[in-house]
């Protein structure tokens, strides 16, 4: 069998097509590597080898009698373990749901399914997705492939550190600050928050459920668009899903973005960034002037004015888990107790108050943004603490396209020379406007694509 762990997934598929390797086959390739690694890294809460192996043998009998479900059939994926899988524990990342077992799938996880994906895991995260780093007293701290004694960022810690190590080809995170891009961008992936609606949170452990949002994780972009394809869908069950039509994300991509006008962070804007990632930041600009797009600097700084962690983000999370602060306060991570002891203070003439200035700063927004078809900047100002930190700051250039629910992808553009992380670059867009941010992302990964090997 070919050495494919760090194969594109869309190139894996065509080589099981032509029957030149076997989804057991990929399957084991992925656990070999989650025997040499996951002692090291930690992305599993829950390993499910044997399930993962016996549904390989399902995948390949299908395709041996013509049934081909697609690009994603016989896939090794993860899944970030606050999507609810049938049968399986389901923790998300909690001592107190440590024997929490669902009995359906979240709709994402049965799309994966239906596609033809296989799980063989389900990956690690702080406590309820509240971190913005990797850190959990219960099931401990995942560290980054890349530079173990660094965070991944988080809170999709697992699922990117599973997916930069060679364990999985793809996987979907969730997203509520920035816990899909900031691990994408610390473990050099691409990483897609899709337009909020866009893809159901049916079955999602929630954080603050008004803001989140589940979305692809892959080392391509053309992984990442095919990964989106699976998930995205109205869903009726799901209140907030929204019935828009999906394109085939994997069409256009080498379209390239000729004349586009983009508005770029301006680094005078008040929002430092450390030197390394400016640099590369401005690479990633330089590289999107040459492909024919209009860069014109814009004062974003705004950007970090509407952080996560006010009123309605508190009382979001309270609603959701007060009973758990009343019975189980003993078992919950400390950073998940203070969130719910300030959920408990919030009062209602708090939540309108901010409200009414959310929605002031949002039409600012909107206003700054006015006439241009995508605006960038940074996908993390600083680099993930050492691990086991908290650094609550890496939400800076995230949070607030959660928020306003617009479309947000990373991806890379260049390696530390400091610490030898991977360095992203955001990218945004407008709603329902994923294709042109992954047209966007294939214009710097054809640049600056990072050389994927076996990092032992």
């Amino acid at each position: 069998m070919p050495d494919v762990v760090f194969e594109p997934m869309y190139l894996v598929a065509g080589l099981l097509r032509r029957r030149e390797v076997s989804c057991v086959e990929l399957v084991e390739a992925a656990l070999v590597r989650v025997d040499a690694q996951g002692e090291r890294l930690n992305p599993f809460i829950t390993l499910t080898a044997e399930q993962a192996r016996a549904i390989a043998r399902e995948r390949d009998a299908e395709l041996a009698n013509g049934v081909d479900r697609g690009p994603l059939h016989g896939i090794p994926i993860v899944l970030k373990d606050n999507l609810d899988t049938a049968g399986v524990p389901t923790t998300g990342g909690s001592a107190v749901y440590r024997e929490r077992v669902p009995e359906e799938d979240a709709t994402v996880v049965r799309r994966l399914a239906e596609a033809g994906a296989i799980s063989i895991g389900k990956t690690n995260m702080p406590e309820f997705a509240e971190e913005p780093t990797s850190i959990n007293p219960t099931y401990g701290g995942v560290r980054n492939p890349w530079n173990p004694e660094l965070d991944t960022a988080g809170s999709s810690s697992g699922t990117a550190a599973a997916i930069a190590s060679g364990m999985a080809w793809c996987g979907p995170g969730t997203d509520t600050g920035g816990s899909i891009r900031m691990p994408a961008a610390a473990c050099g992936l691409v990483g897609l928050k899709p337009t909020y609606g866009r893809v159901s949170i049916k079955g999602v452990l929630p954080l603050a459920a008004s803001l989140d949002h589940v979305g692809p994780m892959a080392r391509t972009v053309r992984d990442a668009a095919l990964l989106m394809g699976a998930l995205a869908g109205f869903d009726p069950d799901e209140p907030h899903s929204r019935d828009a039509p999906v394109p085939d994300y994997a069409v256009g991509l080498e379209d390239g973005i000729a004349g586009l006008r983009v508005a770029a962070f301006d680094s005078d804007g008040g929002s430092p960034v450390e030197d390394d990632i400016l640099t590369a930041f401005q690479s990633g600009l330089r590289t999107l002037e040459a492909a024919g797009a209009h860069v014109e600097k814009v004062d974003l700084s705004f950007m970090r004015e509407l952080d996560i962690g006010g009123a309605m983000y508190y009382a979001e999370v309270y609603d959701h888990y007060s009973a758990l602060l009343d019975e189980h306060a003993d078992l919950l991570s400390p950073y998940v107790r203070q969130a719910l002891e300030r959920g408990r203070e919030v009062t209602g003439a708090q939540v309108m108050a901010e409200l009414r200035w959310r929605d002031a700063l949002l039409h600012r927004v909107e206003r700054a943004l006015a006439g241009y078809d995508l605006a960038v900047s940074p996908t993390l100002a600083l680099h993930p603490p050492a691990s086991g930190e908290s650094l609550i700051p890496l939400v800076r250039f995230t949070s607030l396209w959660d928020q306003n629910g617009w479309p947000a992808i990373s991806v890379p553009v260049g390696i530390s020379p400091l610490n030898n992380l991977p360095i992203g670059f955001q990218i945004i867009a407008r709603p329902w406007q994923e294709p042109l941010l992954l047209r966007a992302a294939r214009v710097l990964e054809r640049q600056h694509a990072l050389k994927w090997e076996v990092r032992d």
